[in-house]
């Protein structure tokens, strides 16, 4: 089966491309059996699950048609990074099945805690060979309990997929099936030009001295429900501010705290921050791989007062859902179309795509929705992402939520430690707003 446009834009782009979410359970910790079981019964079905990246065409060998019922697994692979990538590319990757389903491969038992298993996978490629996920039985923390840490690379799965499959661990939950594709949105052409120029629009990195000079590091910071819930009433007056919109205004203030305000910075232009968008509706809403796109919006950093960003960011988020259907409507088929007939230029595109001028940072939050889960009886904690690390000069922020608790992740490729003071920022930012409310 042949790559699709999203899935070779991620293979060449560069990165590490690894993606992940936890999911933290009160209670004692089930046997590796058990949980291989599980997976067995749900997850064997899956027949991306299964597929592996192969690199074996010589070049101008055909790639064979995709397969029917494509939409019942991902869209997956592992793959090494750099020349690696690019290599794969001129020899016409594409998904195969070599061996059966075999949970034992890839259900594993972690040694350390889960911060010291998103440390270790967050910045390189999972290993060749197997199909390129991993599920981690992971120890309890300082509160005991356990995890279930599922690692995939980002071209076999998006966020989305990573809870979806997940989900289908719980007790008493159906298995994924198949689901047929909802019908694309109309768009005008003058939308699709507008949308093609904010794609193309240039903007700055985040300051940073010399490439060599930078590492990737990560954090990882618990949120009340409480702190959330009171920052979620502003702007007063207002229905309340979206998970999406108080993420990115935090990030913008935490940006602030950290670099100083945008006249302190090298540039003049926009810093732009990616905001992944689902692009599957109620038909396929369980469909496996990379079903989301990425709409660029640019940060409020000359705003000071954070109610006053936290406005900004609701206006300019406004405009997302119109123009991420030009994306499913109009820029993807286009994409497709490229990669058929020119494919040498997916390279380019996803280079530059890649690149944090453009988007320097990622901000991408996940709700998980059902309030009862438990595996084996012990009942859901929290969950906890892996955002993918990207290029010098950006950072992705990912805001992980669930009735109990929200945590957030970050990663970033700055100097050393920037994603342990970049994350208490944001927290500082929740933590401002919730006692802003509470004095109302």
């Amino acid at each position: 089966m042949r790559l699709s446009f999203p899935d070779e834009a991620l293979l060449l782009n560069g990165c590490p491309g690894v993606v992940g979410m936890a999911a933290v359970f009160k209670g004692e910790a089930p046997e590796l059996r058990e949980v291989r079981a599980r997976v067995a019964e749900r997850w064997t079905a899956l027949r991306r699950m299964s597929q592996v990246l192969d690199t074996s065409n010589a070049p101008g060998t055909s790639d064979s048609p995709d397969s029917p019922g494509a939409p019942d697994s991902p869209d997956t692979s592992g793959v090494s990074g750099g020349d690696g990538r690019r290599a794969a590319h001129r020899r016409r990757a594409h998904w195969v099945v070599r061996e059966p389903f075999r949970p034992a491969t890839h259900v594993l038992a972690a040694r350390h805690g889960l911060d010291d298993l998103w440390a270790d996978v967050f910045d390189r490629p999972l290993p060749d060979g197997p199909p390129p996920w991993r599920l981690h039985v992971v120890p309890g923390g300082p509160e005991g309990g356990f995890a279930l840490a599922l690692v995939a690379q980002h071209v076999l799965l998006d966020g989305r997929s990573l809870e979806t499959l997940l989900h289908a661990l719980m007790d008493d939950i159906v298995p994924v099936r198949a689901t047929g594709r909802p019908p694309l949105p109309r768009v005008r052409l003058g939308a699709v030009g507008r949308e093609l120029k904010a794609l193309t629009a240039r903007g700055q990195a985040l300051p940073t001295p010399s490439p060599h000079r930078t590492s990737p590091s990560i954090a990882v910071r618990t949120l009340s429900s409480d702190t959330f819930r009171a920052a979620r009433r502003h702007p007063l007056g207002t229905r309340g501010a979206t998970p999406n919109e108080l993420l990115i205004s935090a990030v913008a203030g935490a940006l602030r705290a950290h670099f100083g305000p945008s006249p302190h910075w090298p540039g003049t232009r926009p810093v732009y921050t990616a905001v992944p968008c689902d692009l599957r509706a109620r038909d396929n809403e369980h469909e496996l791989g990379n079903g989301a796109t990425a709409v660029q919006v640019a940060l409020p950093l000359d705003v000071d007062d954070p109610v006053a960003r936290l406005r900004v960011c609701r206006t300019s988020l406004q405009t997302v859902p119109a123009r991420s259907g030009v994306h499913a409507a109009a820029l993807l088929p286009w994409g497709e179309t490229v990669k058929r007939v020119a494919p040498w230029t997916v390279a380019r595109m996803a280079d530059r795509a890649a690149r944090p001028t453009f988007a320097a940072t990622a901000t991408t939050v996940l709700k998980w929705r059902d309030t009862s889960s438990a595996f084996q009886g012990s009942r859901l904690r929290h969950v906890v992402g892996l955002p993918p690390l990207h290029r010098p000069g950006s950072a992705s922020f990912l805001l992980a939520q669930n009735n109990s608790a929200c945590t957030l992740t970050v990663v970033c490729h700055l100097l050393p430690h920037s994603a342990q003071r970049l994350a208490d920022a944001v927290v500082d930012e929740f933590e401002a707003l919730a006692r802003r409310q509470r004095k109302t």
